[in-house]
């Protein structure tokens, strides 16, 4: 079977050299782009109350305002990510930038729960279509390793932080102005994205969509991963053994089971599964569905303990959760590119994932009354670790990567990002609520019971990393490795 870089894989011509300060502007627009995504994705939570009381949503409708945008989002991911590769990534990030400032727009004059929820879902769409092809361009403009370890830190950097971040953005906005201008604050950073962008990315023709034209695969992958993100972030309302929850997942798996065996067959394949043969791609995929499971439920998690059992208020939590952002970023900006370039970051990898677990083991014990300096500003400081996980799982996720298949890869690491921090969720969110049920049954306080819960998906979570941490060691120590899978 040919590899990627043999004469039979359609490839794109290598992009033109292009200047060290061109290629750190371009870096800065996506990067731009991955921040505006990421903000929003954390930022409207926050406001959710108060766009409860003002537009009139029930309770069950006011999660559409989250899930619609997740939906969009994960589903198109994939698909975006390959059609970046057909059509030109730079026309892709484009294209979705101007749909998601548009979609912005849109949410922040809207008037009713149905135009709200259809912006959200347009703008996952529009987030789809840059964050699919953003580490594609990336990867394509920084060919030399030290070069392209320092690039995928400062990428990881602003990912990390705009998810810490986008809490306090939202509760300073909605509670000086209003939950509008969570929204419209996209405006001015879309539109100096665009204008920054057109000069500063480099244009690509793509493959056309002749190399990859498959409406058949594409109907398959988008339905499959629509139905299986709809089923997940519907557990907590129908649980896991509901026939709705089986129902769609059974239907989510044949659907993408089709989609594989479509891929192994088509004349042209919306995937070539000669991606897949990498062992570094495949397990970083892998490892990041339960990296992103255990952090994601994290943030959510320790943000709903603060709250709710500490009394902190919105803002409060945010900046309680700002020494994470800051130790991230310091050691993905800091150290993180020198150490993958030195040890390999498959190594890093590891290092990061046994701060991570030992920080989410610490909250395993947290009491009822926990002292922030003492028993949650350590757990803050470890979750450092996430600057060394973040670029170095990047590095692997893309390792594989040609540049005919830069999109596609980077879609799909998108897309797994995204799955891992959907089933998070589900899974820790009901973990917690059930053993908080049980508790309270027995007699605990709300309190006691809630801390209870969230022990249970701490530990789980801290489960995760560990298992993580046994697959990491399975990788290959080089990440341009090659090994060929049975498919």
């Amino acid at each position: 079977m040919p590899t990627p870089t043999d004469a039979t894989t359609p490839t794109t011509p290598p992009a033109p050299t292009r200047g060290l300060r061109s290629r750190w502007s371009a870096l800065a627009v996506i990067s731009t782009g991955m921040l505006m995504t990421v903000l929003d994705g954390s930022i409207v939570t926050v406001a959710m109350p108060a766009i409860q009381s003002d537009l009139g949503f029930t309770p069950a409708g006011l999660s559409w305002v989250v899930n619609a945008y997740l939906i969009a989002f994960g589903s198109l991911l994939l698909l975006a990510g390959r059609l970046g590769d057909l059509l030109g990534r730079k026309r892709m990030f484009l294209v979705g930038t101007t749909v998601f400032t548009a979609a912005s727009l849109l949410a922040g004059v809207c008037d009713s729960p149905a135009t709200l929820t259809a912006a959200r879902f347009l703008q996952g769409v529009g987030s789809a279509m840059t964050s699919a092809v953003s580490l594609g361009i990336l990867i394509t403009l920084f060919t030399e390793a030290r070069e392209r370890n320092k690039a995928i830190a400062v990428f990881s950097f602003t990912g990390a932080v705009g998810a810490s971040l986008g809490q306090v953005v939202g509760g300073v906005l909605t509670d000086a102005l209003d939950w509008h201008w969570i929204f419209f604050i996209n405006l001015p950073v879309g539109l100096a994205a665009l204008l920054i962008a057109l000069p500063a990315l480099p244009a690509d023709r793509g493959l056309g969509l002749r190399a990859g034209a498959d409406v058949v695969g594409a109907a398959l992958v988008t339905a499959g991963l629509m139905i299986g993100i709809y089923a997940v972030v519907k557990v907590e309302e129908q649980g896991w053994s509901s026939a709705h929850t089986l129902g769609a997942g059974s239907l989510s798996l044949a659907l993408l089971g089709a989609f594989v065996l479509r891929q192994a067959k088509a004349r042209t394949p919306l995937m070539p599964l000669r991606v897949l043969r990498s062992r570094a791609v495949v397990g970083a995929n892998l490892i990041q569905i339960l990296v992103m499971g255990a952090l994601f439920s994290f943030q959510i998690l320790i943000a709903l303990h603060m709250q709710k059992v500490l009394g902190y208020g919105a803002c409060d939590t945010g900046l309680a959760m700002l020494p994470a952002a800051v130790m991230i970023g310091a050691v993905s900006l800091g150290v993180s590119a020198r150490l993958n370039s030195r040890f390999g970051p498959r190594n890093v990898l590891m290092a990061g994932l046994a701060l991570l677990a030992l920080a989410l083991l610490l909250l395993v014990r947290l009491p009822v009354d926990a002292d922030y300096v003492s028993d949650l500003l350590p757990v803050m400081l470890l979750i450092s670790g996430g600057g060394l996980v973040l670029p170095a799982l990047t590095a692997l996720g893309m390792s594989g990567a040609g540049n005919g298949d830069a999109g596609l890869a980077s879609g799909l690491f998108n897309t797994t990002q995204q799955i891992g921090m959907a089933l998070g969720v589900a899974v820790l969110s009901t973990l917690a609520a059930s053993r908080t049920e049980t508790l309270a049954a027995a007699g605990h306080t709300p309190a006691a019971a809630l801390t209870g819960g969230y022990h249970l998906a701490f530990a789980t979570g801290a489960a995760l990393l560990l298992t993580s941490l046994a697959l990491t060691a399975t990788l290959p120590r080089s990440p341009g490795t090659r090994t060929p899978l049975v498919l």
